[in-house]
């Protein structure tokens, strides 16, 4: 506590002298702030997660699983983009080699 001395105003009057507080002052806080970064980093974590699942239906099949190019190409020509990795120069023909 300290005592701030009388002064006059422009208008002439005088103000008496007080005490005042010169602790220290108290920040105030931003109602939510507390949970801002809990609630961001749920978001987040649940992005990366719904970002990592593997929600394809395709099976994972490659060359060496097929007997013969025909077979191969068959399954190819069923579903092009399911199977793309049958076929790995683009030409539309599955397992060349």
């Amino acid at each position: 506590m300290g005592y701030r001395k009388g002064y006059y105003k422009k208008d002439g009057t005088y103000v008496q002298g007080h005490f005042v507080n010169k602790g220290i002052k108290r920040r105030k806080s931003k109602k939510g702030s507390k949970g801002g970064c809990l609630g961001l980093m749920l978001i987040i974590i649940s992005t990366v997660i719904i970002s990592c699942t593997n929600d394809s239906n395709c099976a994972s099949k490659n060359c060496s699983g097929f007997s013969t190019q025909a077979e191969a190409q068959s399954t190819f020509d069923s579903d092009r983009d399911c199977y793309s990795n049958l076929d790995r120069d683009n030409d539309n023909i599955a397992c060349e080699n």
